[in-house]
């Protein structure tokens, strides 16, 4: 979700008595212990929608702008760590217990969807033309051209309201988009803007379902939402700016699409292996990409990330092809939930596709530091030996860690073989499984490491959206 609806200043709810909006935030971020709701249950109260009855005439760039085509990625493509990969739309692993039966606002929420799912388009087209016709003052905190930025904030929302009811899940994924929205410098008052379109949008192309009820229940869902993200921000606030500048200090190209980048934040940077952090360089203001951490975290305080340039990639061809020592990137603030659990002896069983294997390498190395001699079972999966660009740093760390095993497994005639593997190997009693890499490979290797007895809540990854909404 590459847009600003999040705040760094203010949270909270009140009624509509000032006529301001749909709520007034509340100023201080909520204490503990001082009698409130349990985070991602507090509702407020929302005033109805004043919709317009006519299509705004919109920029003609903003509102007809052509959709990006959409197609499939192919192996190596839409790698982690590249722009087709995990935006702002990750979520945490999917280990929370689904709920069996979906709450009466959930069933409207869906109904919707239905309705809508054919014409998302026109949806996505609408809601923007809506929200930059009537809020203009927004459209600068945008991306100048939002072909890449398009359906994000749109999609990311209706798959949050599509899944209310799984809250374990949803609430850790608000969080990470609350505290992540800081670097766009929004405040409060943006939320009623965007839930406003959101439901004028919604309501003119969902009509034949549409009602006061459905209208409700959305109205409830986006209160919901919004209101985790808004705590989650502020209580960021007071313990982390919302970004981090930070110099290049080396570019090394490992082949001619995949770079090393190495960088120097300009203040200390605290994350865990295994998380990542979004990019933006100084070429393409306000379009954000996200990169995982290619190392443990460095006594010298350095950062490392590995990138592939993507077709029509703007950050990671920016980031491969043009960026050099010196220059100055901004980066968002750590996330991500595919980190080490260093208080079990369990094993660690990593596949890591692509440029994938950057936050795997960055595990290991944390198992290194720790000392506690767990076997590690690397993955290494690739298109073709070229792609195995960093296999001879996985080669020296297993030179000197006997608990290690590195394997490389080269996709041969377009078949996926990273399954094959973990099949032809094991058994994987007692290991925690971690995955990382483009879509497809997420998924396959979840399959596999199931059907080779692996229990789902032992499997770790962080996701893409596409995997929320298909219920994994």
């Amino acid at each position: 979700m590459d847009a600003p609806t999040t705040t760094a200043a203010g949270n909270g709810t009140s009624g509509d008595s000032d006529g301001s909006g749909w709520f007034t935030p509340r100023t201080q971020p909520p204490s503990p212990g001082g009698g409130q709701e349990p985070e991602g249950n507090r509702l407020a109260a929302l005033r109805p929608v004043n919709r317009p009855q006519e299509t705004p005439s919109a920029p003609q760039q903003d509102r007809d702008e052509a959709p990006q085509e959409r197609r499939r990625p192919g192996p190596g493509e839409g790698e982690h760590g590249s722009e087709h990969s995990v935006l702002e739309s990750r979520v945490p692993d999917q280990r929370a217990v689904r709920t069996p039966e979906p709450s009466p606002d959930v069933v409207l929420i869906r109904r919707t969807m239905a309705e809508v799912g054919p014409v998302a388009e026109k949806v996505t087209s609408y809601f923007y033309a809506l929200l930059f016709v009537q809020h203009p003052e927004l459209r600068p905190m945008f991306p100048p051209a939002m072909d890449a930025q398009r359906d994000r904030l749109l999609k990311a929302l209706l798959t949050a309201a599509e899944h209310i009811d799984n809250a374990p899940v949803l609430v850790d994924y608000l969080q990470n988009l609350g505290r992540g929205h800081r670097k766009y410098g929004t405040q409060a008052e943006h939320y009623p803007a965007v839930g406003e379109c959101l439901i004028g949008a919604l309501s003119r192309y969902a009509q034949a379902v549409w009602d006061d009820e459905t209208e409700a229940a959305w109205v409830r869902a986006y209160t919901t939402i919004s209101q985790v993200m808004i705590d989650a921000a502020a209580a960021d606030e007071l313990r982390s700016p919302p970004w981090w500048m930070a110099e290049v200090v080396s570019h090394e190209l490992r082949t001619a699409d995949i770079a090393v980048l190495t960088v120097r934040p300009n203040q200390p940077y605290p994350f865990l292996a295994g998380q990542y952090a979004s990019v933006e360089t100084p070429w393409w203001p306000r379009i954000w990409r996200h990169y995982s951490f290619a190392s443990a975290p460095r006594s010298d305080g350095l950062l490392s990330f590995h990138v592939k340039a993507i077709s029509a990639g703007w950050v990671s061809n920016a980031l491969v092809h043009r960026a050099r020592p010196g220059d100055v990137i901004r980066l968002g603030p750590p996330a991500g939930a595919m980190t080490v659990d260093h208080t079990t002896d369990s094993g660690l069983l990593c596949l890591g596709g692509g440029t994938g294997i950057a936050p795997i390498k960055a595990m290991v190395e944390d198992v290194a530091e720790h000392g506690r001699h767990r076997p590690v079972e690397v993955f290494y999966g690739a298109r073709s030996n070229r792609d195995l660009y960093d296999i001879d740093t996985l080669l020296r760390l297993r030179q000197s860690n006997p608990w290690l095993e590195v394997r490389p497994v080269v996709d041969k005639h377009g078949l996926l073989q990273l399954p094959d593997a973990i099949r032809e190997y094991g058994p994987w009693n007692g290991y925690d499984a971690y995955l990382s890499g483009p879509p497809g490979m997420i998924r396959s290797g979840v399959d596999a490491l199931k059907g080779v007895g692996i229990p789902l809540e032992r499997i770790r990854h962080d996701s893409v959206e596409e995997l929320v909404a298909a219920g994994d």
